[in-house]
């Protein structure tokens, strides 16, 4: 029941820092070749042992970068096997403070380019013998209130959208799947969660008391790209810890046992 996917090509966008450079060190461990694209090199080099990542420098939102990244990828190496859409985010800000040109650009990253990715990938994988097969990495923000990060919510719940129907429209040669991201613990954490304090703070409120790691989500997103998830497709796999406590259990009175793992 390992997964192999030794010879097959894997592209991962934003896949060079933060939970990106997990997915793309855990797909180098399954045996895959990586291509991992963002706009700027990593800042140190993404590899698991002793094999790399290969570097292609893409901005997801525009067409013409796009194709010409699949392009090259499908010159040097025959074959793109796996696309996983990580590349995505948005920094703080409130609803009402900010302006329409930032909803727009955060929409843009957040769906409209692996929308346009995956558009990119399905003209190739169509033609292959074995197809292909595309995830997205979504967010728990699409799912629940994302208070300062609405419209990165919002674009959130509109990839999962995306999935069911790419699913029906590109089947049976191209699996569309989503992975439905929790908190997680990158090189990037204080910015959201402040000092070591403050994530330890954040993880106890996590069932499973702690944040994923990036690789959790890698090992996934590795899941849903090999053959052991053959028949899945339009699915949205939850990776949350547990997702989140309720609040009105903190905030009740009721004399109820103390909920325990044990």
């Amino acid at each position: 029941m390992e997964v192999n996917l030794s010879g097959s090509v894997v592209l991962v966008t934003g896949g060079v820092r933060g939970v990106g450079a997990g997915i793309s060190r855990v797909f180098l461990d399954a045996g895959a070749t990586v291509v991992a694209c963002a706009r700027r090199p990593a800042d140190s080099p993404v590899e698991s042992n002793g094999r790399g990542i290969d570097f292609l420098p893409c901005d997801v939102r525009e067409p013409d970068s796009v194709r010409g990244l699949i392009e090259q990828i499908v010159v040097k190496y025959g074959r793109l096997d796996t696309v996983v859409n990580n590349a995505g985010g948005a920094p703080f800000a409130l609803a009402a403070d900010a302006g329409a040109n930032f909803h727009a650009k955060i929409v843009q990253l957040n769906l409209l380019a692996p929308l346009l990715v995956s558009q990119v990938a399905n003209e190739v994988m169509q033609k292959q013998e074995t197809g292909g097969s595309i995830v997205m990495i979504s967010s728990v923000s699409g799912h629940r209130p994302s208070p300062g990060t609405a419209a990165y919510g919002a674009a959130k719940a509109g990839v999962d959208s995306l999935v069911s129907s790419l699913a029906v429209e590109w089947a049976p040669k191209v699996r569309m799947n989503s992975v439905i991201v929790g908190l997680v613990n990158t090189e990037s954490s204080h910015l959201h969660y402040g000092d070591e304090d403050g994530i330890a703070a954040v993880s106890r409120t996590v069932p499973m008391q702690r944040m994923a790691a990036p690789e959790d989500i890698g090992r996934a997103a590795v899941f849903l790209a090999s053959p052991l998830a053959a028949y899945i497709t339009g699915s949205a796999l939850l990776v949350h810890g547990g997702g989140e406590k309720p609040a009105f259990l903190a905030a009740s009175t009721a004399d109820v046992p103390a909920v325990s793992g044990h």
